[in-house]
């Protein structure tokens, strides 16, 4: 069997667009019993139980990541040497999520929450220092207005890369690259 564990970004949820799209698409082919989707806590420490716990029961998923959860997905990818497609990924999270120390409001539930220094911290131990290209699909939009796409150019070097010009963070042409990331997941 194969699957899909889908991780979302920083203040997102499953009810985002592009969760949502892989999810329904699962759907409609008959695999949605294939398709996880947890609501990670915004601390990164239980964010990554979560999606262990998934990994230690159905270890045969493909992650798909995107922003923060593209991060979370290369220490999973790397952790259990599943495949990942990443989605303007964040590279350096705790670099990048210093910027939002204090109250963050959820963008979908509209819960406010204190992001810390404690969770920079955590996102600073899942850093890896050596990837194995050969895992990765890596989709990023040159217009990203959050994260520097060329960062993930660099850093996931050797990997299968599409870099489209253009877009914006939350990656505009998605719902064109669903096919081929189920494709991707080997269903």
């Amino acid at each position: 069997m194969a699957g899909i564990l889908y991780l979302h970004g920083f203040r997102s949820s499953p009810q985002s667009f592009k969760a949502r799209a892989v999810g329904e698409a699962m759907v409609a082919r008959g695999q949605g019993g294939d398709f996880f989707c947890p609501d990670l806590s915004h601390e990164p420490r239980r964010a990554m139980a979560q999606a262990e716990a998934i990994l230690a029961a159905r270890p045969d998923l493909t992650l798909v990541g995107s922003s923060l959860g593209g991060f979370y997905a290369t220490w999973l990818a790397e952790r259990y040497g599943c495949a990942a497609v990443l989605v303007n990924p964040a590279v350096v999270a705790h670099l990048t999520l210093s910027d939002y120390l204090g109250p963050q409001t959820h963008l979908y539930s509209g819960e406010v929450f204190e992001f810390t220094r404690d969770h920079v911290a955590q996102l600073q131990a899942l850093e890896v220092a050596r990837i194995d290209p050969t895992r990765y699909w890596l989709l990023v939009e040159e217009g990203d207005e959050v994260l520097d796409y060329r960062q993930a150019v660099a850093r996931y070097a050797g990997a299968r890369q599409t870099v489209l010009a253009g877009g914006d963070h939350s990656f505009t042409r998605f719902v064109e690259f669903v096919p081929q990331i189920i494709e991707f997941a080997g269903l």
